[in-house]
């Protein structure tokens, strides 16, 4: 060794070995990531996102639907098989049948297994239908979720982990039913992000091989993440299985639903439909509009571009009415209803108080 060599600095013990550019780079990434968090703020780049989702989703929809004729699209909606709005109607039933154990899965998994099925149903259904509808879903719907649990004796951190679990179980559906839909059939996938199959393909792979990965991890060995007082158990292996079934079991009940409400020409496959509505959703709830309106709409005009514009609206408004609509209805009727039973309680409790006092 010579003495230039003994002379010549090593890296610091903070730095990870490596090549120079990859600590310049990750140096870098911490540059900028601060800057944004200190003086732009994560929440307004993520508002900055939503707009932009939400502004080029108008754009496309007032190119496709201005010349329009509304008066096709009423005869659209009338002429619509009585029998395929049943059958959508009976899959949307499904369908949020399955969004309650989203909930019932998510109580056992931070251990409040006392709470029964039908309180865990309660909250699911209407945390859901609201949070579809009203939007910015991890909101309203956790605060419809709180509103319930907490009569049940349940604290904001409980329900906050809630929250995660369901929300979790949402993601891995979502990962599940792209990755081998864009896999089988990555065509699908094109027509909405206009890249070339093979690359959608290859994201699905990856997908698919992540979301392998991480049922792998949780099988080994009980995975906690979180610190202090937020620590939350994942589910082990085999229940995480549970977990991405419950998550496609709703997502293809949704996808069938409106499945029903298309028209029959010119022919699509399931699979292909499918690919195309869990990216349109995915697209609405990135944009945190109500119910995704507009930015969903586009996505799935903008992708069945081969469908009559007239007929294929007449099917998403038929879908709305029955997925959004009458759920939101519906939930509004039973909270109200709840919310007006624990007032009546609370009242006769107060009066059997004062009673009690004199």
């Amino acid at each position: 060794m010579t003495i230039d060599d003994r002379q010549q600095p090593g890296p610091r013990a903070d730095e990870a070995p490596g090549p120079a550019g990859a600590r310049w780079d990750l140096t870098a990434l911490r540059v900028v990531g601060g800057f944004i968090d200190r003086r732009i703020g994560w929440h307004r780049i993520g508002v900055l996102f939503s707009l932009t989702i939400v502004g080029i989703a108008a754009f496309a929809l007032y190119h496709m639907l201005h010349d329009i004729n509304l008066s096709a699209v009423g005869d659209a909606i009338v002429a619509t098989n009585p029998r395929h709005v049943a059958m959508a109607a009976a899959f949307v039933v499904c369908g949020y049948f399955t969004l309650t154990f989203y909930d019932y899965f998510a109580l056992r998994t931070i251990g409040r297994s006392e709470v029964p099925y039908r309180i865990a149903a309660l909250a699911g259904f209407t945390s859901y239908s609201v949070g579809h509808n009203v939007g910015a879903s991890a909101l309203t719907g956790g605060a419809v979720r709180y509103r319930i649990y907490s009569a049940r004796g349940l604290d904001a951190i409980e329900v906050a982990k809630i929250c995660f679990v369901a929300g979790l179980t949402f993601w891995m559906g979502n990962v599940a039913v792209l990755g081998l839909g864009i896999f089988y059939e990555p065509e699908a996938a094109s027509a909405i992000n206009q890249l070339p199959a093979w690359i959608n393909r290859s994201f699905a792979a990856a997908a698919l091989v992540g979301l392998c990965l991480y049922v792998t991890w949780v099988w080994l060995k009980p995975r906690v993440i979180g610190r202090h007082g937020w620590r939350v158990t994942l589910p082990a292996g085999p229940l995480t299985l549970v977990q991405i079934l419950i998550g496609i079991l709703d997502l293809t009940f949704c996808a069938a639903a409106m499945y029903m409400l298309i028209p029959d020409q010119p022919y699509i496959d399931f699979i292909a439909l499918g690919v195309i509505f869990v990216s349109a959703t995915m697209l609405g709830f990135a944009s945190h509009a109500p119910g995704g309106i507009g930015v969903f709409d586009a996505a799935m005009l903008l992708a069945l571009w081969e469908f009559d514009k007239e007929p294929l609206l007449a099917g998403l408004l038929l879908f709305r009415l029955l997925y959004y609509v009458i759920p939101f209805a519906i939930s509004l009727l039973i909270l109200g209803i709840r919310e007006l039973g624990l007032s009546i309680a609370a009242s006769r409790r107060r009066r059997e108080e004062r009673a009690r006092s004199l």
